[in-house]
Parts: structure tokens; C-alpha cells; sequence
């Protein structure tokens, strides 16, 4: 693994804070509280699983955190900015610099290459095609992709595919790392390479990263940290103690 500029540093010790956070919206006659009062603290460098079946607001809470979507009520903080007062534009800029995100669908651009899709949110940033250029296949040469670059998401595994989700996400070197089932749609083999370098990234550069899964297993294989969710409530928080290197 080639060596990356750290993450800089922020003042606060404090991450993430939200406080009685609700996400509530009506489908017909029924009103829907995908998230319901739900207050938490995230440290700076934490690994951070959020868990629960489907319904139970995990991913709601991740999208309120990445700026993709607004409280009803409450507050989520992040780096003491509080995103339901930024502007849509500031949430941009939020985004683009503050948040990387990993999904399970993995969300390549099927029309683009490898190092394409990749530097894409560089030229969203307006970066110039030298930088970007030179940014994007530092991070392909980070995850191990440096021979695919120019390959189309078609011709890639599923791993492969993930792996170019992961450097896209940290092209920019977020501060935040958000991981929705990053493992979904990969096999236990190829899911613990891409979680061994998440955790990697975390580890190493102190990245905060928050993992959405509802697999229990691995949450406890590599978070510091468990967080159980139900009918948008926060119903249980533990210490972890995550499994040593895989390899």
C-alpha cells in the first residue's frame, strides 16, 4: 500500500452528534418514522457499525449524516456544523469534501472507465485534468486496481467493482468514511479483502468510518463500536472489541 497524506485534523474530538434526530414523512394516511429520536456520539478515527433489520432506520441515519437528506427535528452535527442549516449548496461542497460513501450496487458509471469513474468527483470540484488525473491513480494503485484502470465496470468482478467504489470515495481524502453493506453483493472472501482495507484506511489515516450492515458478524470482526437500531430507535449501544488482521 502506497503511502497518502492524513486526514487533516479537525478540533473537535467529536465526529458525529445527533441529538433526538427524527426523519419522519408520510406514505398516504401513515405517517413513517424512519428515524425516530435517535442521539448518538461518534469519536474522530471511530469505527462506528450501525445495525438492524430492514426498516430499522440504519440507512436513513446514514443518509441524514451524508447530507442526502434533512431531519424533521432535531439536530446531526458533524465537526460542529450542523447540517440542517447548511444551504444546498454548502451540503455540496459537504459532500464533496467532508463524506466519502461506499454502496452496496457499487454505482459505477457503466459508460466510463475504471479511472473515470474515479475522478469523477474531482471534476466535480473543478480540479484540473493533470491533478485529478494524478490523484485518481494514486488511489486505483491504493486499492490494487492500478492495471484496470482503463477497463469499463463490465469487464471487473464484483470485488474489482467495489474496489473502485472505495478509491472513488477517497479520492477527495474524506474525513468521513460511510459504508452502506459494503459487502452486500460480494462473496465472504473478496467481502473481507474490501473490509480488511477499510479498515486499513481507518487505522491508518484516523478516517472516521460509519458501516451499515446487517450482518452481526462482521460488524463485530471490525468495529469499535455497535449500534442497534429498531423501528428508528437507538435501543442499544456497545464497546467492541474487533478481530485482529485477517492476513
Amino acid at each position: 500500500m502506497t503511502s497518502v497524506p492524513e486526514v487533516s485534523a479537525t478540533p473537535s474530538t467529536t465526529a458525529i452528534r445527533s441529538e433526538n434526530l427524527c426523519r419522519h414523512y408520510r406514505m398516504g394516511e401513515n405517517l413513517i418514522r424512519a428515524v425516530d429520536g435517535v442521539s448518538l456520539e461518534v469519536h474522530s478515527g471511530e469505527f462506528l457499525a450501525l445495525l438492524g433489520s430492514s426498516g430499522s432506520g440504519k440507512s436513513s441515519i446514514l443518509n441524514l449524516i451524508a447530507g442526502l437528506d434533512r431531519p424533521t427535528s432535531g439536530s446531526v452535527m458533524v465537526h460542529d456544523r450542523d447540517l440542517a442549516k447548511l444551504s444546498r449548496e454548502e451540503l455540496a461542497k459537504y459532500r464533496l469534501h467532508v463524506v466519502g460513501m461506499v454502496f452496496q450496487s457499487f454505482n459505477l458509471i457503466a459508460s466510463m472507465t475504471v479511472i473515470e469513474n474515479v475522478e469523477l468527483p474531482l471534476r466535480f470540484a473543478e480540479v484540473d485534468r493533470a491533478r485529478r488525473q494524478a490523484q485518481a491513480r494514486e488511489a486505483l494503485e491504493r486499492v490494487g486496481l492500478k492495471a484496470r484502470m482503463n477497463h469499463r465496470p463490465s469487464e471487473l468482478s464484483g470485488g474489482e467493482q467495489q474496489r473502485a467504489a472505495l478509491a472513488r470515495a477517497l479520492i477527495n481524502r474524506p474525513q468521513l468514511l460511510l459504508a452502506d453493506e459494503p459487502t452486500g453483493n460480494l462473496d465472504s472472501h473478496t467481502g473481507t479483502e474490501i473490509m480488511d482495507m477499510v479498515r486499513g484506511f481507518n487505522r491508518e489515516l484516523g478516517m472516521t468510518v460509519v458501516m451499515v450492515t446487517h450482518e452481526r458478524a462482521l460488524a463485530e470482526r471490525y468495529a469499535e463500536r455497535m449500534i442497534f437500531l429498531a423501528d428508528g430507535k437507538l435501543v442499544d449501544d456497545r464497546p467492541n472489541r474487533p478481530a485482529g488482521p485477517t492476513s
